[in-house]
């Protein structure tokens, strides 16, 4: 059936628009399974989001006009429950929230049918909860215990009210077990494989892409490969950039910014991608074996089912320098056995057509659920 008469009226809430990352590209991809959609979000920089999104109705929480709120909105996270509640759906036949700062919390109307994809429950809620306290000022590290009780209280309660759950991976299927106490489905991300291609022009060159934060471990990468001696090539800039630089030798170059047709030449290029963090998903890998590349990563999080190991890449087992070292050795050795063949292949498990066909699947079990 035609979505638009099955739901003529549907709204997708999302956290917060104040960037292009991971999450909002599958918000581009919702918009296009359901084009009638409106955007319901607390925090909205037209400046900062694709024209697909600009073009669509946004309709903001309160928390939009609060001061300062596009730049410092995570302050705002105690009134975000409030503004949640008093967004009025009624009238609206499909809602799909898009989870990872508050968005599922919305109450709808009986008849409605509530999807929630969740990229991660919130992590400063959850499992990341004491690295953010540790991190904290001392005013902050003293309210946060109380009022994050009430946020983990009220994140459950909130757990309740959704029809459906999609996880974008199982990685986050299970912590959505542990922390709402739901079951899930899984549908991987978007990816838009298609815009990669291979190179018969690869170089002895590696490659990180990603920002230079501190989960994303790009201080692993810098210690192993000034041991190693080899070339690696990295991609991005935050607020690790300049201890990174400080501490990379002469044969890591760094680039703050690229364009995305110098990103694709670098995958296309690059011996391996090495991809150290402990992503919910991780877009990243999948790119590097859509351009026809092998990925040495760390092997928890989403690249343990993105990546096949010792086919489109190869796994390390410690977040140190010294197990990606004693890896890459090992990869040296495996590279031969290589067939970007694989590679291309196992990526195209993420293309947005496979997500277009899973999510509708996802949304049409839980029609069947709900009847």
């Amino acid at each position: 059936m035609d979505t638009l008469k099955k739901y003529p009226r549907v709204a997708i809430v999302h956290y917060w628009l104040v960037g292009m990352r991971g999450g909002e590209r599958v918000l581009e991809r919702l918009l296009h399974l359901y084009p009638q959609a409106d955007i319901i979000t607390h925090v909205y920089d037209r400046e900062a989001v694709s024209e697909i999104i600009r073009d669509r109705k946004v309709i903001t929480t309160f928390i939009n006009k609060l001061p300062g709120a596009q730049k410092h909105y995570q302050k705002y996270l105690p009134l975000m429950p409030a503004a949640l509640e008093e967004v009025n759906l009624r009238g609206y036949d499909l809602v799909i929230s898009s989870e990872s700062g508050p968005a599922k919390g919305v109450i709808t109307a009986p008849d409605a049918l509530h999807i929630c994809y969740c990229h991660s429950p919130m992590r400063y809620l959850w499992d990341h909860y004491h690295d953010y306290r540790s991190q904290a000022g001392v005013m902050s590290r003293t309210v946060m215990p109380p009022l994050f009780h009430y946020l983990r209280m009220w994140d459950i309660s909130t757990a309740a009210r959704i029809d459906s759950v999609v996880a974008n991976s199982n990685f986050i299927r299970k912590r959505i077990k542990k922390s709402w106490g739901r079951d899930a489905s899984v549908v991987y991300p978007p990816v838009a494989t298609d815009l990669f291609q291979p190179s018969n022009d690869v170089s002895d060159k590696y490659l990180w892409v990603g920002q230079m934060t501190p989960y994303k471990r790009a201080d692993i990468v810098v210690d192993a490969f000034n041991e190693l001696k080899a070339p690696l090539l990295m991609i991005g800039k935050g607020e690790l950039s300049k201890s990174i630089a400080r501490r990379a030798k002469s044969n890591i170059t760094i680039l703050p910014h690229v364009s995305f047709e110098e990103l694709r030449q670098a995958y296309a290029n690059c011996r391996a991608l090495i991809f150290p963090a402990e992503e919910d998903f991780g877009i990243i890998p999948v790119e590097a074996n859509a351009a026809g590349r092998p990925v040495i990563a760390y092997g928890k999080g989403g690249a343990a089912e993105t990546i096949i190991d010792r086919k489109t890449g190869i796994f390390f087992k410690e977040q140190t320098a010294l197990s990606l070292t004693q890896t890459i050795t090992e990869f040296e050795s495996w590279l031969p056995h290589f067939d970007p063949g694989d590679a291309i292949e196992n990526a195209s498990r993420f293309s947005t057509p496979a997500f277009d066909e899973n999510m509708r699947a996802a949304i049409s079990a839980a029609e069947r659920d709900c009847a």
